[in-house]
């Protein structure tokens, strides 16, 4: 397994840097202040100065005689926090893989960058357009440039005899069914028709919501049938579990985390079969789905034992409906189709 060099480590080494003895004064006015400066950003032109450091990182660094592959997350936190999660051998989906080790840390901003240091071993320098890391001698090793991964799947066309459920002219096909402004599905929709098997593709966008955690950072979910629900969540950068965005909420997390970051447009690409009943109404086999987030496939073929936790629609025999649910979060959709099965 490879490791990271003692440089490496320097640069997601926790920040101790900040004043514990502050917070014992003021708290009460410090949290308020905090909270008035909460804000929900869903477009890039207001996003705010900490949202062009947040993103995905790759490139190769000095390691002994020879180099590695590095990828690097980096997420904003509000008031100027950060985190930087470091993947050996790559970015999730474009190299790193689950038996290697990765490495998170959080430091807080300083002037226009991101400094992290140990103790005169090396250090790192982020800023907008990458990540300089330095060896003790003050050698730059590596640079580490941005990059913008899209989805391969984006933009996809609906093929002869899809469904075409929004496209951007109107929400009518969804029982409430509500346009922004600039013309996207908002959450909160179901699908006024049901299917049985499909294939369908989505495309969705996350709100930039620095301040928040968990569950409250973006949540949605798309539901097939309204019974089985893949999660939207911005989990760029977290471990990657059930109730995070590709993880098929309390059935299965995804083989791994493909959520790239908030504002950008991603995508889900669903291969389902339904569950089946025999004449009598009994289930007799469950239903599976392939599930591919941003293009990489994150569950195959992966059979469904039950309704997701606090699904609409409860399981049966009847076709269902595609819910996108709504959760208060300012989640929007684009280019949704589903081509149905021609056996179902």
């Amino acid at each position: 397994m490879s490791r990271l060099p003692v440089v490496l480590l320097s640069l997601f080494v926790l920040s101790t840097t900040m004043d514990a003895l502050a917070a014992d004064k003021d708290v009460t006015a410090s949290e308020t202040k905090k909270k008035e400066s909460r804000r929900v950003f869903i477009s890039l032109d207001d996003a705010g100065d900490e949202y062009p450091l947040q993103g995905e990182y790759s490139g190769t660094v000095k390691a002994g005689s020879g180099e590695i592959k590095l990828g690097v997350q980096v997420i904003a936190l509000g008031d100027g926090k950060f985190r930087a999660v470091a993947y050996p051998g790559g970015l999730p989906g474009d190299g790193w893989k689950k038996e290697l080790l990765k490495y998170q840390a959080e430091a807080q901003r300083d002037a226009a960058a991101i400094r992290f240091s140990l103790l005169g071993q090396g250090s790192g320098e982020l800023t907008s357009s990458g990540i300089s890391i330095k060896n003790g001698e003050g050698d730059v090793i590596g640079e580490i440039p941005k990059v913008h991964r899209k989805s391969p799947t984006l933009g996809r066309k609906p093929p002869k005899g899809a469904v075409v459920l929004f496209d951007g002219s109107t929400a009518e096909h969804f029982k409430g069914g509500r346009m922004s402004e600039d013309k996207l599905l908002m959450e909160g929709a179901t699908s006024k028709m049901l299917f049985r098997d499909f294939k369908l593709h989505l495309e969705f966008r996350l709100p930039f919501k620095p301040f928040d955690r968990g569950q409250g950072r973006g949540n949605s979910g798309l539901y097939m049938q309204g019974r089985y629900e893949t999660q939207i969540l911005d989990s760029f950068g977290l471990e990657g579990k059930n109730n995070e965005c590709g993880g098929v909420y309390s059935i299965s997390a995804p083989s791994v985390n493909m959520c790239l970051p908030p504002l950008v447009w991603q995508t889900y690409d669903i291969d389902f079969t339904e569950a089946r009943y025999d004449d009598a109404g009994k289930k007799v086999e469950n239903a599976r789905m392939t599930v591919l987030l941003n293009g990489v496939k994150v569950h195959e073929n992966l059979e469904l034992p039950r309704g997701t936790t606090a699904h609409p629609v409860k399981e049966g025999p009847e076709p269902g409906p595609i819910y996108l649910q709504s959760h208060g979060n300012p989640v929007r959709f684009r280019n949704i189709w589903v081509l149905p099965s021609k056996e179902s």
